[in-house]
């Protein structure tokens, strides 16, 4: 009271006469929501605050009146953008129901992975209900169900929550083997795709991208887009279609975020269409992936007709296929993406050949630790460049074509930079979740972006950025002694900046 005086000096001598006890304004996910409205251009939010309404108010002020005199967001906001939301929030009924669920859970513990039950199963894929008599244990996505595990027989699909390890831990670490040893299937129909077309197709997308994405038809290309900062505001993959046209693939929880970066940010003549719903994604991964694919094609599949970054049209069991040569896990394999009417013919005829492992969500989070495969959200994103992010190779500096963040990512290769990307092992009993403290030599030098267990390598696995104000060499990171701190108890740790599994990708590019 008396620094609200300081700033009101009326509020000295005024009286309270009414004290007004209302609503709160809830969201689905119990977070605000602040930014300007996809839909809708100049239509700034700022709402949704409940109980962080106090709290976070004169933050949350700033930024968004910064956003609105810049354009952009002055700092990463993604937890609170409104563009975490997207069409399955339009329903009125859904969203009542989800925010009652996020009200009733603002003072709970909260859980490592805990998942949201209200309002499910609300977007299906083609192959749900053959997951779930599979024994697929779902998570939801932006409203899209999800398999995050599978339990065997005799297992409940059901999740055991922990702060140790939880009740899924042998099923990730079953899926988990089977990528690394034989063939997995992972059904990522959920994936944003979207579709640009259009005469100027090769210059609006080479200038908003941070890679060369002018290659020659059915090249993959993975790429970043950053902002004028050199913040990543997009991390993707681009497959080049046609002399006028892209396929682009992002995440699930990224849909709306960017489509409407992207399309803010195109010039020229060039559509951009989201083609999500009508196309479906089955992931094969591992290195038996080739021997279960090729009997159900007519089509070479082999390292030297078929290599890495390539996407060809292709058919698999009677269906049409475009085979995407890439991988998210560290393994040979090919994400499949077909119309969605196709998805049971194909899925039933890749486990029929006896050599397929269903796996989910849970188990690529291993998987992409161990490779050491960074994740939008978590370990980049608007606040952290390429060259921050060990990226820097994914950019076409020396193609001397100009990309949206060029000048700053080129600062940052001459001058250095004040945080670099690092991976951190520790021994396989400790339980990394993300957060956990980084110390350098006894002094704290930042925080894990995210953390799990890698099942092959047999240690705990986290990624985080190393910070130094004195600017971050890799000599600098490697030349520390480091320690871990979690549930407030310091572990040893050690770093790396290489991945742990196959630093090489010899078994990706085989």
């Amino acid at each position: 009271m008396a620094d609200a005086i300081a700033r009101v000096p009326a509020l000295a001598t005024a009286a309270v006469r009414q004290l007004i006890n209302g609503p709160e304004s809830f969201t689905p996910d119990g977070n605000f929501i602040l930014g300007e409205a996809p839909e809708l251009r100049n239509f700034f939010v700022g709402a949704g605050f409940n109980a962080f309404g106090i709290a976070a108010g004169g933050g949350a002020g700033m930024a968004l009146a910064e956003w609105v005199a810049t354009g952009a967001a002055p700092c990463d906001l993604w937890p609170v953008d409104i563009r975490r939301f997207g069409p399955v929030h339009r329903a009125t009924d859904w969203v009542r129901e989800r925010t009652l669920e996020a009200y009733a859970k603002h003072y709970t513990i909260a859980w490592p992975a805990e998942e949201m039950r209200s309002a499910r199963p609300t977007r299906r894929s083609a192959l749900y209900a053959h997951l779930k008599a599979a024994g697929a244990c779902f998570g939801e996505k932006l409203g899209w169900e999800r398999p995050n595990w599978f339990a065997a027989p005799g297992e409940a699909a059901v999740d055991r929550h922990s702060y140790q390890r939880p009740g899924w831990w042998d099923a990730v670490a079953r899926e988990h083997k089977a990528a690394r040893e034989a063939c997995v299937l992972i059904d990522q129909s959920s994936f944003a795709k979207f579709r640009l077309k259009g005469r100027d197709a090769v210059e609006a997308l080479n200038r908003i991208a941070a890679g060369n994405v002018d290659r020659p038809v059915g090249s993959l290309i993975y790429t970043q887009m950053l902002n004028a900062r050199g913040g990543i505001e997009c991390d993707l993959t681009v497959v080049r279609r046609a002399w006028d046209e892209y396929c682009l693939t992002t995440g699930t929880g990224f849909a709306t975020h960017d489509f409407d970066w992207i399309s803010r940010n195109l010039c020229g003549e060039v559509q951009l269409s989201d083609v999500t719903s009508g196309t479906a994604v089955l992931s094969l991964m591992g290195p038996g992936s080739r021997e279960v694919l090729q009997p159900l094609t007519p089509d070479d599949l082999s390292g030297a007709a078929f290599p890495f970054a390539t996407a060809r049209a292709i058919s698999v069991a009677g269906c049409p296929v475009l085979a995407l040569r890439v991988t998210y896990v560290g393994e040979l394999g090919w994400e499949l993406h077909l119309p969605t009417e196709f998805a049971v013919t194909v899925y039933e005829a890749l486990m029929a050949t006896g050599g397929v492992t269903n796996a989910g969500y849970r188990a690529i989070e291993t998987l992409r630790l161990e490779k050491g495969y960074r994740a939008w959200g978590s370990d980049i994103g608007p606040d952290h460049t390429p060259v921050e992010a060990g990226l820097a190779w994914a950019c076409k500096m020396t193609s001397g074509l100009p990309f949206l963040g060029r000048e700053a990512v080129a600062a940052q290769l001459a001058n250095g930079v004040g945080k670099r990307l690092a991976t951190f092992t520790a021994a396989p009993e400790v339980i990394l979740l993300g957060r956990e403290t980084i110390y350098r030599n006894g002094e704290r030098v930042g925080w894990l972006s995210s953390g799990g267990h890698g099942h092959t390598v047999g240690q705990a696995i986290g990624m985080g950025y190393v910070r130094h104000a004195g600017g971050v060499t890799e000599d600098f990171v490697l030349s520390g002694t480091y320690e871990l701190e979690v549930a407030c108890e310091r572990v040893p740790a050690e770093v790396r900046l290489t991945p742990l599994y196959d630093p090489q990708s010899l078994r990706v590019r085989s």
